[in-house]
């Protein structure tokens, strides 16, 4: 298997850090606008992204598989592109002096791909996001998100 990984250093408290990873409202404002569902285990959250024209361009279905506060979000994917579905999205939380830290990972990828590649900087971009939006209380999720490449 195949996994992204990105560290991230956040200058502010867990539990803020922790309240934009596993609520809806906080996952609008860093990943992308259109976020909704219910962000308990075993319930799921749907997310969908759109070109600056406004016309989709994705969407992805997640089970929310653990919540820990301050310490872990855990999601699966159980729709969205191929190469999504049966992955693994966890972000782990802990301080280290001012900064509270995410290690962010997308696991189980089935091979390396080119698309992998996309999602990797697509993810450091987001992260990027979720930095601002703690930080600052304004994010840059999607469709205000930097576009990379042809794909988005």
């Amino acid at each position: 298997m195949v996994n992204i990984i990105h560290r991230l250093g956040i200058k502010a408290p867990l539990e803020k850090v922790y309240e934009a990873l596993a609520t809806v409202e906080g996952i609008s404002g860093w990943w992308t606008k259109d976020t909704t569902g219910i962000s308990e285990v075993g319930k799921s959250i749907v997310v969908k992204f759109y070109s600056l024209q406004g016309n989709e361009i994705g969407s992805m279905i997640m089970e929310v598989k653990n919540l820990e506060p301050e310490k872990e979000v855990r999601w699966q994917f159980t729709s969205g592109p191929e190469e999504w579905v049966g992955t693994d999205v966890v972000f782990k939380l802990h301080r280290e002096e001012e900064y509270t830290i995410v290690m962010f990972n997308h696991l189980n990828w089935a091979e390396e791909v080119e698309f992998k590649a996309h999602c990797s900087m697509k993810w450091a971009i987001f992260m990027l996001s979720l930095k601002q939006l703690v930080e600052t209380g304004k994010g840059s999720p999607s469709p205000d998100d930097i576009k990379i490449d042809n794909w988005n």
